[in-house]
């Protein structure tokens, strides 16, 4: 009878079979404190919290490991993933110049909390659990972009969401006489502890006035800027885990060596020693928010339409072609830096020649479609308001416009193409209208609000850069926008 192939797949049992080469947890993983309950377990929470306390329990301290835990239906893949694999997974960072693989021990346990959530609830009330920590997207917190206000989610048979649940939970933890907690968002929002904190107010004032009180008192929501490239994993990160070191994961992460986080050091309850990472704790975080959303996402955002309009499939490949590199450098350097205000401690030419040079590692291979999608969300959020700030200004505004321009026909293209956005439809519908009619498109009011619509000065320069790209392509059309900016 011929033997039984060796078990290749990633778990506990077969960490001391890893080559040499790879990093392994130097931990005992069933002595971890189950302090921290994550939700929203995808690639970059893998690669930045998870990865910190990573680090903290290779230090020796036991204090911190993460219970991650799932709200979707479709985050049951996760467990599928990640179960079998005692919860291990491979980190592989890709500089430029060479490849760190390291495997990541920090997440010990997973709650599915759909259909059911009684779990996750009892762990966010159980008096252990020091931190919730959310990364859900920016699409995710039932906050109006406008006015600030909580926006009420359809009534339900019970608590669904993220922030019904981590209300419920927060509900269970006060009638059970514990005491307060820190929740901490990890998502691209300025302010996303404020955010965070309005969305699980509003929603414990629909289940009780005295939870709501006991929040404000007893639960903190600091401020808090991530950063680190993380593009979704692909079936050939995986046969490369597999071909050159030997086993199989189902669901490892590839990042990039840059990471940063900057955080109110305001905590409820326990706090990592951020002190011995390379964690900057502020008491104002929202002036490294504005330099990471208006200049790093707003880039991404800003290049990524464009790129897709031109054929490329990663970011990596956009940035050698040369006119969508200028028009990356372009844009950050004329327009989104110079409105930006001064940050103690950073030198934002430096910053933005950072980002440029991140943009191009050719060996991340950051998806074009994963930087499309959520357009509507994120372009109110990343870019309009450089744009506002620059028509104040009277200063420079075509690169934007073109950018816009780009998302306007990325959208007028095939549907089954498109990457997902909450408003697709309506976003759509308005692109296709703004092909007979380019200041249609700017009539909707859910992302460009009532003022850029009145600006004859914006309107004038999308409809200008609209025909540009119709007429001339990517190409000529950004080095006419470069040389009229």
């Amino acid at each position: 009878m011929p033997a039984e192939p060796p078990d290749t797949l990633l778990r506990s049992r077969s960490l001391h079979r890893l080559p040499a080469s790879v990093s392994i947890p130097t931990y005992d993983r069933s002595r971890l404190q189950r302090s921290i309950v994550h939700i929203g377990v995808g690639g970059f929470h893998r690669s930045h919290l998870a990865t910190y306390i990573h680090e903290l329990c290779q230090s020796g301290n036991r204090d911190w490991s993460i219970t991650g835990a799932g709200v979707l239906p479709s985050d049951q893949a996760i467990v599928d993933a990640l179960k079998p694999q005692d919860y291990l997974y491979t980190l592989i960072t890709r500089g430029p110049q060479s490849t760190e693989v390291e495997v990541i021990g920090s997440i010990v346990d997973f709650i599915q909390a759909s259909p059911r959530a009684n779990r996750l609830l009892a762990s966010i009330a159980d008096p252990a659990t020091q931190i919730v920590s959310l990364t859900i997207t920016e699409g995710g917190y039932p906050v109006d972009d406008v006015t600030g206000g909580y926006l009420p989610v359809s009534p339900t048979a019970g608590p669904t969401s993220a922030f019904g649940i981590l209300a419920a939970g927060l509900q269970q933890r006060y009638q059970d006489g514990h005491s307060g907690l820190t929740v901490i968002s990890c998502d691209n929002i300025l302010s996303n502890g404020s955010v965070a904190r309005t969305a699980t107010l509003g929603e414990a004032h629909s289940l009780d006035e005295g939870l709501a009180d006991w929040i404000a008192d007893s639960v903190t929501f600091p401020n808090s800027m991530v950063d680190r490239i993380t593009p979704a994993t692909t079936d050939s990160d995986r046969a490369w885990l597999a071909a050159h070191k030997g086993f199989n994961d189902n669901w490892p992460v590839v990042t990039e060596s840059f990471r940063q986080w900057v955080i109110e050091d305001d905590f409820a309850a326990g706090r990592p020693p951020l002190e011995q990472l390379d964690v900057v704790t502020t008491t104002d975080a929202k002036p490294y928010e504005l330099m990471k959303l208006r200049l790093l996402n707003a880039g991404h955002s800003c290049l990524a339409y464009l790129a897709a309009l031109h054929g490329m499939e990663t970011i990596g490949a956009a940035m050698v072609c040369p006119e969508l590199h200028d028009f990356a450098s372009g844009f950050l350097a004329r327009e989104a830096r110079p409105v930006l205000p001064p940050i103690a401690g950073i030198d934002l030419n430096q910053y933005v020649a950072s980002i440029i040079a991140r943009f191009s590692n050719a060996s991340i291979g950051d998806q074009i479609s994963r930087l499309c999608l959520d357009g509507t969300v994120k372009f109110p959020k990343f870019l309009l308001p450089t744009l506002r700030a620059q028509l104040d200004a009277g200063g420079p505004i075509g690169l934007s416009a073109l950018a816009l321009a780009g998302w306007c026909e990325y959208l007028a293209g095939t549907p089954e193409g498109l990457a997902p956005d909450p408003m697709l439809d309506l976003a759509m519908n308005h692109a296709r209208r703004a092909q007979h009619y380019p200041a249609a498109f700017l009539d909707f009011p859910e992302v460009f609000g009532d003022d850029l619509p009145r600006s004859q000065r914006f309107s004038d320069a999308f409809a200008q850069a609209l025909r540009s790209l119709r007429e001339r392509g990517v190409q000529s059309a950004i080095i006419t926008a470069l040389k009229e900016d």
